[in-house]
């Protein structure tokens, strides 16, 4: 779902107008949510020691350390799309905010897929981390932020 994100904030995928994109990156975001959530519980359920041993950083495994700073990534970042109006945050400001926000997500969720040693075949899982790095980026360089940024300092 990393990889599908920014393309649909992007307006990238085919068939869906940027208004469209935007609408079910919105919703899929929530799904994004729900699923860090999820897949939290399921391991609370499995091995209740282990959700707290990351959650506070004393895990030994050091993927746990990246999918925890990816989880309050997504919950930050959708908190922060939540309370945009109510943060009274200006449009160029909370995008900044998000896309930090962001890489984080995408930066700690490839980390966190390739160290693990699952039930995924290497090759699949480095050719989704790959996509998303890809669709983060072009996602960020189509913003064209950073030219704004070096004007309005020149």
């Amino acid at each position: 779902m990393a990889w599908v994100q920014p393309l649909l904030a992007g307006g990238y995928l085919p068939g869906l107008t940027v208004l469209r994109g935007r609408l079910l990156h919105r919703w899929t975001g929530v799904v994004l949510v729900l699923a860090v959530i999820i897949h939290v519980g399921g391991l609370w359920i499995t091995s209740p020691p282990d959700v707290v041993d990351a959650l506070l950083f004393r895990s030994p495994t050091p993927f746990s350390v990246w999918g925890v700073l990816a989880m309050w990534a997504v919950f930050l970042s959708a908190l922060v799309a939540l309370f945009r109006k109510r943060l009274r945050l200006r449009p160029r400001t909370w995008r900044l905010a998000h896309m930090a926000f962001a890489l984080v997500i995408v930066a700690g969720t490839v980390i966190h897929a390739l160290l693990i040693e699952g039930t995924m075949e290497t090759t699949s899982k480095v050719a989704l981390c790959v996509l998303a790095i890809l669709a983060f980026l072009k996602a960020v360089a189509d913003l064209k932020l950073w030219p704004l940024r070096l004007k309005r300092n020149a």
